[in-house]
């Protein structure tokens, strides 16, 4: 039985330099935008109607408002900052993934060999059904499975025994209780890491068969020669 590592990173020091760039081209702008703001304030009041003046009182809300939007977008930049060091971090942490088998819910990459998955059926299930899509989505297989789940090796071979073409298959198990069917989920498989990249803000890891899979959905790491 391949032994699943448990998942568990190692820290790293995450580079600063464009959450320090960021935070500085903000700084500046702010500035900028503040004497702007003092200027518009000081003609205000030198060409106030003298019959009419505006109550001191309005200029002190206006100062204050501008501080509070100013302190609002410093802050936005700080947390824009950190999540940027966060992203880099996990980068590092992942450095050590890349050429180990990863287990995930994902899309399968047949290549004309056997390939083994772990099914998942839902509570009371009298009949489940693997449905395997090609990558436009339409079903080119269907076939009964043990209800009770588990391990199972998926040949890739139709009723006729002739194989489907090379290519990514999305499958999950229909479960059934009766004609009603009570849900559908999707198989767990195994493929290598070839890459780890920053997407959107998260991690995703590029496998050998060029699924993406997000690392947080990565439920088990073991030694390709394991």
């Amino acid at each position: 039985m391949d032994t699943i590592s448990t998942l568990a990173g190692a820290t790293s020091a995450p580079s600063t330099s464009t959450a320090t760039a960021a935070t500085a081209q903000a700084g500046t702008t702010l500035n900028s935008d503040f004497e702007t703001f003092l200027k518009m304030l000081t003609a205000q009041m030198q060409n106030q109607d003298p019959l009419n003046p505006v109550d001191s009182t309005e200029f002190a809300s206006q100062l204050a408002a501008f501080s509070t939007v100013e302190q609002q977008v410093r802050t936005n930049d700080l947390l824009t900052g950190l999540g940027t060091q966060l992203g880099i971090l996990g980068m590092g942490q992942l450095q050590g993934w890349v050429g180990m088998n990863a287990r995930a819910e994902m899309p399968v990459a047949f290549d004309g060999s056997a390939v083994p998955l772990t099914l998942t059926t839902q509570q009371g299930t009298d009949l489940a059904r693997l449905v395997v899509r090609d990558a436009a989505g339409g079903i080119v297989q269907e076939l009964d499975v043990p209800t009770s789940g588990g391990e199972f090796s998926w040949s890739g071979r139709d009723t006729a025994g002739i194989l489907l073409p090379e290519g990514t298959y999305s499958i999950s198990v229909d479960s059934f209780q009766g004609d009603e069917l009570l849900g559908s989920n999707p198989v767990t498989a195994q493929a290598r890491i070839v890459e780890a990249r920053l997407s959107g803000g998260s991690t995703v890891l590029v496998m050998a068969g060029g699924q993406q899979v997000s690392a947080a959905n990565i439920l088990g790491l073991r030694s390709p020669d394991s």
